[in-house]
């Protein structure tokens, strides 16, 4: 893969253009279907329901303990279909004896909330349901993806997101907060229809070292909950700091440049097995990193001088006149991101697909101190300013690290 040209024609042989797709489509349900609650639903309910879905967001990185992650990354590399197989049915098993014990612990914490809130119980109950559902799915798109069935992968991914955002929208209508409950139950369960026999038929097989499996799912879903913090953790700092005009303002300025990372999520994503599998040839590494940077620099250099020209126009379109003072809060968030795709984005999916993922917990962590200096500094003196710049700043640091990280560990391969 030394070309420009051939490293396309892989990522599309692959069929790395569904996956990429895929999740385009996913997040654009996602965003959908919160508009539709916020709409649909009194503000009351949908408070209540925001803290049941808060948690549920802590929980789901740990669906079945890692399981899927680790079938991800070592099915990958796994040499044949049979071995594949084997490793599908442990973590199939396996998982879910975990994910039973991880749906007591989530049902339990409605306990706290009983005396304060009605009725939160029985959404716990509805969101219990939700949870065990995704495992379901995380395990059945991880199987295509080992097995290089990308568009199979894909096309679960959609019928889950679109039939979900579908059933939101007809359940929530006619039957208000129980109806999205419901839809949401139910939408994970659709990727049963892709279930077969494969991934569960060797009920009995232990690899060798499952020990080293669980302790890289475990730190994948550490890493990516500490990540999600990260994202929520600059709107808390500012609230504390500051007061609810400057949350709003930021979090109108942050919007776009933090989705835009999708892209370069999205493409590393789609190619998280191949480079699962390469992970001990250098030369392929190498090439990835010449071809990736070939083809994101110029779209990173594009959107930056697109939203620099047109930034008034496009936050006074999508937000209206009140929020168009932020343009240079804009562009400070908008580098920070950019800038991210090349360095956080890519080397951050790079070092879990070559097993070291427990480099991004660390990392991950240091983030989240490295932020809330920044912003005990930075705020006091300049505001909603400072808050941009000390998020910018963290999103450099951190991809500077994961670079220096995956650069010694490129260094050690012969």
């Amino acid at each position: 893969m030394k070309s420009l040209k051939d490293f396309l024609r892989n990522f599309f042989n692959n069929s790395g253009h569904y996956v990429f797709l895929s999740f385009l489509i996913a997040k654009i349900c996602g965003f959908a279907g919160s508009l539709l609650i916020i709409r649909l639903l009194p503000e009351k309910e949908f408070g209540i329901l925001s803290i049941a879905l808060s948690v549920v967001a802590i929980f789901l990185p740990f669906t079945g303990f890692g399981s899927s992650q680790s079938l991800m990354r070592y099915g990958s590399i796994a040499s044949g279909e049979d071995e594949k197989q084997k490793l599908s049915s442990y973590f199939f098993f396996k998982g879910i004896f975990f994910e039973m014990i991880l749906l007591i612990v989530f049902l339990t914490i409605s306990l706290f909330y009983l005396n304060k809130y009605e009725d939160i119980f029985l959404i716990f109950v509805f969101c219990t349901i939700r949870l065990g559902g995704f495992y379901f799915v995380n395990h059945i798109q991880s199987f295509y993806r080992i097995t290089a069935k990308n568009q199979t992968f894909a096309r679960i991914s959609n019928v889950t997101n679109i039939g979900g955002l579908l059933l939101i929208l007809i359940l929530t209508y006619f039957f208000k907060v129980y109806g999205y409950l419901i839809a949401i139950a139910i939408t994970p369960y659709l990727s049963l229809f892709w279930l077969k026999k494969d991934m569960y038929s060797f009920s009995k097989f232990i690899p060798g070292q499952y020990k080293e499996y669980w302790s890289y799912g475990m730190f994948t879903a550490a890493t990516s909950l500490i990540s999600d913090t990260l994202f929520s953790l600059d709107i808390l700092l500012l609230g504390f700091f500051s007061n609810e005009s400057m949350v709003a303002n930021y979090r109108v300025a942050i919007l776009i440049p933090s989705n835009i990372t999708f892209l370069a999520i999205s493409f590393m994503q789609s190619d998280f097995p191949v480079l699962s599998k390469n992970y001990q040839n250098k030369s392929f590494l190498t090439s990835y990193l010449i071809n990736f940077h070939k083809i994101f620099l110029p779209v990173c250099a594009g959107i930056f001088i697109f939203f620099y020209l047109f930034k008034s126009y496009i936050l006074q379109f999508f937000f209206g006149e009140t929020y168009m003072d932020n343009t240079t809060l804009f562009m400070i968030l908008l580098t920070g991101f950019n800038l991210g795709m090349l360095t956080r984005n890519l080397y951050g999916n790079l070092l879990p697909a070559v097993g070291k993922i427990e480099i991004n917990t660390w990392i991950s962590l240091g983030s989240l101190i490295l932020l809330s200096v920044m912003a005990y500094i930075l705020i006091p003196m300049y505001g909603v300013i400072g808050m941009g710049i000390a998020m910018s700043f963290t999103i450099l640091i951190s991809g500077i690290a994961y670079l220096f990280f995956f650069f010694l560990y490129l260094k050690k391969l012969s």
